[in-house]
């Protein structure tokens, strides 16, 4: 079994996976929301303390596995630097004293492995969207070690641009299942909101001036909030259904991915699930539970890199907060 560990921003989780199937045997998460509410955001130094005192308390609860565990993984790259640490601290002291080798994973490719969680097999090659409060990026993946990087955000993310409204709104954090719901009771076409990069052809995602239009929106009918959730909704993913029809009018795949934890957003996969249909792809979604950060996804991914042997030696696992692929 492996023993996987996420705390790359303020989500505590710890996870056993089975080698030979691929099974979750265990997964435990503690949520921080209510804890960084109050401050309208992850606050990363108490994100960092809070993970302190979770972590420990979850590895309580998995003490029972130290004697099956072949391996520690540990999400070391990219999130908060303080709450990074926090988890590779833990994940080195297992390995000293079960002297079992060190798997170091990419938080990013373990929202891909999301996707195979209590499954052994994978479906590669497939179009990723991955979207979070952290990240919006379109990749080609081959497979773990061959993802190719299509588009980026210049700026905002999908997910921080809904957090972004939200507090605008009044709504609080987090932000964007509020921002979802409102959405649900208002009209999407009451607010003339214009698409992001819409006459340019480069190929990238932008967030900024959707987040300036809400604003003055927000300013000129304080009392439209449903409407205005609806219509900023409705362009943030129209925005990204535009930028993949230009790659699918030139490149054609098989199978399609939503992965991160905006990925949960419902209207999302019904607009993804429409442009599937119409290029002939079949859609892959994680388990809702799955979608936010999560030590299952660690695992899973961990379970590719045990059969790789990309283990890491004491020193030379590194935290690289910034990281992509």
């Amino acid at each position: 079994m492996i023993l996987s560990i996420e705390s790359s921003c303020d989500d505590s989780s710890i996870a056993i996976t089975r080698i030979s199937d691929s099974k979750l045997l265990f997964h435990k998460k503690i949520s921080q929301e209510i804890d960084h509410s109050k401050y309208g955001g992850v606050v990363p130094e108490l994100a960092a303390r809070l993970h302190a005192i979770a972590l420990p308390n979850i590895l309580e609860e998995c003490k029972e596995y130290f004697k099956d565990l072949k391996a520690v993984a540990v999400t070391n790259e990219p999130g908060l630097s303080v709450t990074l640490v926090e988890g590779v601290c833990m994940a080195k002291a297992l390995s000293i004293s079960l002297d079992i080798p060190l798997l170091p994973i990419n938080h990013l490719k373990g929202h891909i492995y999301s996707l195979f969680i209590d499954n052994p097999e994978t479906t590669f090659p497939m179009l990723v969207l991955l979207v979070s409060g952290g990240h919006t990026q379109l990749l080609h993946v081959e497979d773990y070690d061959n993802i190719e990087v299509l588009a980026t955000t210049l700026d905002d993310s999908f997910g921080e641009s809904f957090d972004k409204v939200a507090k605008m709104l009044g709504f609080g954090y987090p932000g964007g299942p509020v921002v979802e719901q409102s959405a649900l009771k208002g009209d999407e076409r009451k607010f003339d909101f214009t698409v992001p990069l819409l006459r340019t052809p480069k190929l990238a995602f932008s967030y900024s001036g959707l987040k300036n239009q809400v604003r003055l929106a927000i300013q000129d009918a304080p009392k439209s909030k449903d409407d205005i959730c609806a219509s900023f909704q409705f362009i943030a993913t129209k925005h990204l259904t535009h930028k993949l029809k230009k790659v699918l009018q030139n490149r054609s795949f098989e199978n399609f991915a939503i992965v991160g934890g905006a990925s949960a957003n419902k209207y999302l996969r019904g607009e993804i699930d429409k442009l599937c249909k119409i290029y002939n792809m079949s859609l892959h979604v994680a388990d809702m539970q799955f979608c936010s950060d999560n030590a299952a996804m660690i695992g899973r991914c961990a379970i590719e890199a045990y059969k790789l042997k990309r283990f890491a030696s004491l020193n030379d696992i590194n935290i690289n907060p910034r990281t992509s692929f």
